[in-house]
């Protein structure tokens, strides 16, 4: 190659590098003087919609990106300048062209709002979001986009919609602020994350982290049609929020006119319902504290109702399969069918009524708002349930909220060898909350009812049926039982009675003074059936009729047991039949050997009254 070519070649790079380093020199001197703080207000203004404005003087840089760093920044509604404004920005770093910069133009494609203030307002729906521009860029293209929908909705031409840029726009340690009150109140805090919509016909996405009432939030959108999703057409959409409490995901289309609609995959859990029912802030109080709790389902929503189709659900790891149906309102209607293989009866009451009690040290009061809040109508189905220490089969059941009414009904179920039917029902009235529970167990095994209802002393063991039938007011949990009013009855047919040595109560009678119970508990009396009635007012069961027959022997009982102090005054007696009991003396005497009760439940003691009949 000729040196004058090679020299020629050298000069030529060399001048360009004194151009551009030229031009990158002056380029501060260029936007301080061409790129001024109004040209920068009234490009965003034009961009966002908003009235923009900038207090500060900005400042140009220009390594290691061409920027303008703006303080002190404001984007208000042009209709109202009497309001505060929408965004408040401590400070934003724009992106600029460095050409379109020597041109006079200021073009840019990435917005950093440091500090954000977002002011939100809560909509109808019961969702914060900020104030709509009335005008700018995004609404025009939204309008035009609108027009293109309305031509036609079910397959808009989407080669008509506006190709404006758009850009990032990112937002650090922000917070959002509503009035309430006439005072403003933070809503959400620490905001981070960034929204991306490089033009108004792609793609856009937008993620977002922050804390909410506490926790640490997360939120995901995007859509491969979002000027359609926002013109009120048709566009897919996957969203994702996650957090400690509860995280809820959605993948599929929607639209956002005015009759909402969705139509794709839902899934929700929970590793406790109560945690997110007090994080929520629903004005529900929850029951029980519930363990973990998740929801899966095909889902479509319009017009304020959303079904379920194919709904897994999962309660303590408990599951179950179903079709639900939601419609939202000033009450909330939920109503449907569930479908499980096994279910704890007390995890499903404690997620969907207020029908038991608060974990922990003892009973709670009863929260019966819960039934003012939302209408339920459930129906469910189990091939196994428990209900604390009760092992129940072929479960079918319902439970019902409306107006105040919450009812939990087992129509029908196996237990104990035989059937029961059961209803718990709590009605909210002015004077106070009404209370009624009913149980029919049919041909059951009177020993494993025994047991479960913690009884275990002089239970009937055989095949019997027993109806419960409760009325009264409640508070508590304790005082329903302190208060009720109502009866008790129970038949059994031939069996024995548990842990009562007869001969021995005989022995002990005849010897005069007192005996615990226990003290000849350890022996069982075959009888041919025994029959129990009770009447029961204000926690207080008078036993009218408790009578069992064996072979040689008639024992009765009556008197009273008081369900709040547990305590017992009963008087009773051992008869036999065939009136030919004698004296060791040999001289005709009582054929009858009574007794008095007292004590409690769990220590009963026996008083002798008469000795008329031997142990021997």
């Amino acid at each position: 190659m000729p040196s004058s070519m090679i020299r020629r070649g050298i000069w030529a790079i060399g001048a360009a590098v004194i151009v551009v380093a030229l031009v990158v020199a002056a380029l501060p001197l260029i936007a301080s003087t061409r790129i001024v703080r109004d040209r920068i207000a009234w490009e965003m203004s034009a961009w966002s919609g908003f009235r923009v404005a900038i207090d500060g003087s900005p400042r140009i840089e220009v390594w290691p990106t061409f920027r303008a760093i703006l303080t002190d920044v404001t984007l208000s509604q042009w209709t109202d300048t009497e309001a505060p404004p929408v965004v408040e920005a401590e400070r934003v770093e724009v992106d600029l062209s460095a050409m379109a910069a020597l041109r006079g133009d200021v073009v840019f494609s990435t917005a950093r709002l440091v500090r954000p203030t977002i002011r939100v307002q809560r909509t109808p729906a019961g969702l914060f979001l900020p104030a709509v521009p009335t005008g700018g860029r995004i609404t025009r293209s939204i309008d035009t986009a609108r027009g293109v929908v309305n031509a036609d909705p079910a397959k808009p031409d989407l080669d008509k919609l506006p190709t404006d840029t758009f850009g990032t726009v990112e937002f650090r340690d922000g917070r959002m602020v509503a009035s309430i009150g006439g005072k403003d109140v933070e809503i959400l805090s620490s905001l981070n994350g960034q929204a991306n919509w490089a033009a108004m016909n792609s793609n856009a996405t937008l993620s977002a982290t922050g804390i909410w009432r506490g926790e640490s939030v997360a939120l995901d959108v995007a859509s491969a049609r979002p000027l359609v999703l926002f013109a009120g057409g048709t566009a897919p959409l996957t969203l994702s929020f996650k957090a400690a409490p509860a995280t809820f995901s959605f993948d599929g289309t929607a639209s956002m006119s005015e009759n909402t609609y969705f139509d794709g995959q839902a899934k929700f859990s929970a590793p406790s319902l109560r945690r997110v029912l007090e994080w929520s802030q629903a004005g529900i109080a929850p029951g029980a504290a519930i363990g973990s709790v998740s929801i899966s389902s095909k889902i479509t929503a319009t017009g304020g109702r959303v079904k379920f189709d194919n709904t897994a659900i999962a309660l303590d790891n408990n599951p179950g399969m179903g079709a639900l149906d939601l419609s939202l309102g000033a009450q909330p209607v939920i109503s449907g069918t569930l479908a499980f293989d096994t279910l704890d009866l007390r995890s499903f009451l404690s997620a969907f009524t207020p029908l038991v009690p608060t974990g922990g040290a003892g009973p709670g009061e009863i929260d019966t708002s819960f039934a003012d809040k939302i209408n339920l109508d459930l129906r469910l189905s189990a091939a196994h349930a428990t209900a604390g220490p009760i092992q129940l089969a072929d479960v079918a059941a319902t439970a019902q909220v409306k107006d105040g009414l919450s009812v939990f009904d087992i129509s029908d179920a196996s237990a104990f060898g035989g059937n029961i039917q059961t209803s718990l029902r709590f009605d909210r009235k002015p004077e106070g909350s009404q209370v009624e529970i009913r149980l029919l167990a049919s041909d059951i095994d009177g020993g494993a009812f025994g047991t479960a209802a913690g009884m275990t002393r002089l239970v009937p063991v055989g095949t019997g049926t027993v109806s419960v039938i409760l009325k009264g007011p409640g508070r508590t949990w304790d005082s329903i039982f302190d208060n009720a009013d109502g009866s008790v009855s129970a038949t059994f047919g031939p069996g024995a009675l548990s842990k009562l040595n007869l001969p021995a109560f005989l022995k002990h009678t005849e010897q005069g003074g007192f005996f615990a119970l226990d003290d000849v508990s350890d022996g069982t009396l075959p009888i041919d059936g025994a029959e129990i009635k009770a009447t029961i007012s204000k926690g207080v069961a008078r036993i009218d009729k408790a009578e069992a027959n064996s072979a040689k022997y008639k024992i009765w009982l009556s008197g009273i047991a008081s369900y709040a102090g547990r305590g017992l005054a009963l008087s009773g007696g051992v008869i036999q039949p065939d009136q030919a009991a004698t004296q060791a003396n040999g001289q005709q005497g009582p054929n009858q050997s009574s007794f008095f009760v007292g004590g409690t439940w769990s220590t009963p003691f026996i008083s002798p009254i008469s000795r008329g009949i031997s142990g021997e």
